[in-house]
């Protein structure tokens, strides 16, 4: 981490949702988010280094209150504890003193990146899916540019 300007933070439980609720993770620690999250604040406050660049989840935090009813009850029926945990991490990011931006998308896709991904830090969504690869654009830009510090980004 020495030397680096930014670190981007994209952790969480990769496993099927339905298993994780009933069994909890096999390979994974419930908590992955918040001490992952955790351990990378403490090395960037070690070594100096400024860019905190963190992945979270729409309906999380700034956007808690945007969730329509169905995914309110999917967050807490079915990732309620990665949820909890990703809330956690959201209080970590703000609280570091880092310069910090929190990207949250929405569903994620395996489709290719198609450059459509709206970028907002009102909260604001135009679609309820966005493929992997706009969001790692998104995280690229924010780590590298310094684009949107201190905000929260929603990106769908």
């Amino acid at each position: 981490m020495q030397g680096h300007d930014a670190v981007v933070v994209t952790l969480g439980i990769s496993e099927n949702p339905l298993r994780v609720r009933a069994r909890g993770p096999a390979h994974t620690p419930l908590d992955v988010r918040s001490r992952g999250t955790r351990n990378v604040i403490d090395a960037m406050r070690r070594h100096g280094v400024p860019r905190l660049v963190v992945q979270t989840s729409y309906g999380v935090g700034e956007t808690r209150g945007r969730l329509p009813l169905r995914y309110s009850l999917m967050f807490k029926l079915l990732l309620g504890p990665r949820i909890a945990d990703t809330e956690v991490q959201d209080g970590l990011v703000r609280d570091s003193g880092l310069d910090w931006t929190v990207v949250q998308p929405v569903n994620l896709t395996d489709e290719p990146a198609d450059g459509t991904a709206t970028a907002a830090v009102d909260g604001a969504i135009s679609r309820w899916h966005v493929s992997r690869r706009d969001v790692g654009n998104v995280l690229a830009d924010a780590a590298g540019n310094g684009t949107y510090r201190r905000a929260t980004v929603a990106v769908s």
